[in-house]
């Protein structure tokens, strides 16, 4: 399987051509399996990621089913768009039946195969069944949707020699394909679509919030169509109970169109089978707005798009500031200011593109007159209100940046012994709710406060896999990070975020997964994108570090962070232009120009946040 497939195996001369002009590379089998004996891995030539298209060579006339067998997994890990020099090493019946885009099963090192143990005996002469194994990484479902996965993989293969021409060919497989690690990352691209969230709105400008829901499709097989139809299909099967698509059921591209590409206008036009009947002006405004969200996220330069119905007729286009006026997503928000706690305990705030030498000014109001002391802060997305929690942990305050603020009675107090297990650090969603939990192990809470006044509303978690220590709701109000700890070693989860005003049931947040499934002791962690989130942790057997993960728990290409000892809070902006900030032991509140080093911005400063 490609980079995946070491050792064990006798090489044979490979049959691989490249074409420098069309981009394409033939690729064949390299190495021979053994007939018998223990498991071991198959070895092809190292490929690198030139940017070229790479498809595999078919069938060789009189294959050994070790040949079939290597050829086949090569198919798997080609650019060929519907698997057909794959379907080549099928039996007629299995290449029928087989259906290759139903899932994506990664492994570690990718599969290791080995001739089962066959009966003697004339048949047996003429079938043969393999093994393919390994060590679980991940599974992509149909939906194009990651999940980290662990445990054993194990399934067979059989293969079959035709009576009438000799030919050894798969008649019996999993269905799917199987791939290693490193063939799965050359193959595959994450891109987040977009819909809305069904039960959040901009508190202050009743704009639909715009989800990003990541999913996987192949790099260098039509992309940008791939990932239209993917929008249309709709969500994912985690993300869809809280979010909602404007485009008609049933809405898809026009039959037979591929290879799309926008004009040199940086403008894509889109033929879809809906007829405007269906669909008024503000609709067709936001099923425009969920596609140039989506594709801007794979081709930044994307400019605008158009809607056609059946007959080329123009529904409907959409430029990137309309998109922007019709509805609102985190990553294009950019914030005015960095907050923080200055020495004298005053709320403090800093513009967020000022540099260096500027010096930052208590917010106006009560908590930058350092009426209460307090232990961390969270501002709301319209930098008009502040939550604070006292310095002793026990009670959460809300205020309004105002000169004319005034600071009430506690909102949600907390009854643990220390100030390490009462109220972690709140988190605002752009519908201006607040959110808070209560780590007093004795009894443990999640709240959430609407429009951070009145009544705090316990939220429920079932199947909760320990107890919560920080939690950071999204912006878009339907997905919230929660560090949750367990027998003294701490996960990153994401929960979807369940609410039915209308039942009067309180909200859950329900199907917990893992965010970054090799991190513990995670100390600090942040949104840093519409899908992605900075955390910092300790690695299973290694060091402290800080690293960017998607919510999905996939691994993100790019470098890492520069290193920074003593995290102890970390603040970062959906809006990925802004500058990562930190509070560190050793040196204060720091931030992390694009392209710099750390710098310091208050050696007395902590508890940095951005608005959220």
């Amino acid at each position: 399987m490609g980079d995946d497939r070491e050792g064990g195996a006798r090489h044979r001369p490979g049959r691989a051509v490249a074409y420098a002009v069309c981009g394409a590379v033939l690729l064949s089998g390299c190495a021979s399996m053994p007939d018998s004996g223990d498991l071991r891995d198959v070895e092809s030539t190292p490929r690198q990621d030139t940017g070229v298209r790479v498809f595999a060579m078919p069938p060789a006339e009189d294959a050994e089913p070790s040949e079939i067998m290597q050829g086949f997994l090569e198919a798997l890990t080609s650019d060929d768009p519907e698997y057909d020099t794959a379907r080549k090493y099928l039996t007629a019946d299995a290449a029928r039946t087989w259906r290759p885009e139903q899932s994506a099963t990664v492994l570690a090192n990718g599969p290791s195969v080995v001739p089962n143990h066959q009966p003697a005996g004339r048949e047996a002469a003429d079938t043969l069944t393999y093994v393919l194994a390994g060590t679980r990484v991940a599974t992509v479902d149909a939906r194009q949707a990651y999940a980290p996965a662990d445990g054993s993989y194990r399934n067979d293969v059989h293969l079959a020699k035709d009576a009438k021409s000799g030919q050894w060919r798969i008649d019996s497989l999993p269905q799917g394909v199987v791939m290693g690690k490193t063939d799965f990352q050359r193959n595959y691209t994450s891109v987040s679509k977009y819909y809305f969230a069904s039960t959040t709105a901009v508190q202050t400008t009743g704009q639909p919030v715009a989800v990003a829901d990541p999913v996987f499709v192949r790099s260098k097989v039509d992309p940008m169509t791939q990932v239209v139809r993917s929008l249309l299909d709709g969500p994912t099967r985690w993300l869809g109970p809280v979010v909602r698509s404007s485009f008609p059921t049933g809405t898809a591209l026009r039959k037979g169109v591929s290879g799309l590409a926008p004009d040199d206008q940086n403008r894509l036009t889109v033929p879809l089978n809906v007829k405007d009947s269906r669909i008024g002006s503000a609709r067709c405004e936001e099923m425009a707005t969920q596609l140039l969200f989506t594709l801007r996220n794979l081709t930044p330069t994307l400019e605008s798009v158009e809607l056609q119905g059946p007959g080329g007729h123009r529904l409907c286009d959409l430029a990137e500031e309309e998109a922007e006026s019709a509805a609102w997503h985190a990553s294009a928000q950019r914030p005015d200011n960095l907050y923080f706690l200055d020495g004298k305990h005053r709320l403090v705030r800093l513009p967020t593109g000022s540099g260096s030498g500027t010096s930052a000014v208590p917010v106006p109001g009560p908590l930058g007159r350092g009426e209460r002391q307090l232990r961390s802060v969270a501002v709301s997305r319209d930098e008009r209100s502040v939550a604070g929690i006292g310095a002793d942990g026990r009670n959460l305050y809300v205020t309004s940046l105002e000169p004319d603020g005034s600071l009430g009675g506690p909102v949600v107090s907390s009854q643990g012994v220390g100030a390490d297990d009462r109220l972690t650090t709140p988190s605002w969603d752009a519908g201006g709710d607040l959110w808070v939990a209560d780590r007093d192990p004795r009894d443990p809470k999640l709240y959430v406060v609407k429009q951070g006044v009145g009544k705090a509303v316990r939220v429920t978690v079932p199947d909760l896999p320990g107890h919560i220590r920080d939690v950071r709701v999204a912006a878009d109000g339907a997905r919230v990070a929660l560090v949750v700890e367990k027998d003294g070693k701490q996960s990153l989860r994401i929960g979807r975020i369940v609410r039915d005003e209308d039942s009067g049931e309180r909200p859950a947040v329900v199907e917990l997964r893992p965010a970054a499934p090799d991190l513990e002791q995670i100390t600090a962690m942040s949104w840093a994108g519409d899908s992605r989130l900075v955390a910092v942790g300790l690695e299973q057997g290694g060091v402290h570090q800080m690293r960017y993960v998607q919510v999905d728990g996939s691994a993100l290409d790019g470098p890492a962070p520069a290193a920074l000892s003593g995290v102890m809070a970390i603040a970062a902006s959906e809006d990925e232009r802004v500058p990562l900030v930190a509070y560190s032991e050793d040196d204060g509140v720091v931030r992390l120009p694009s392209g710099a080093q750390w710098q310091k911005v208050d050696k007395d400063g902590t508890a940095p946040v951005y608005p959220g």
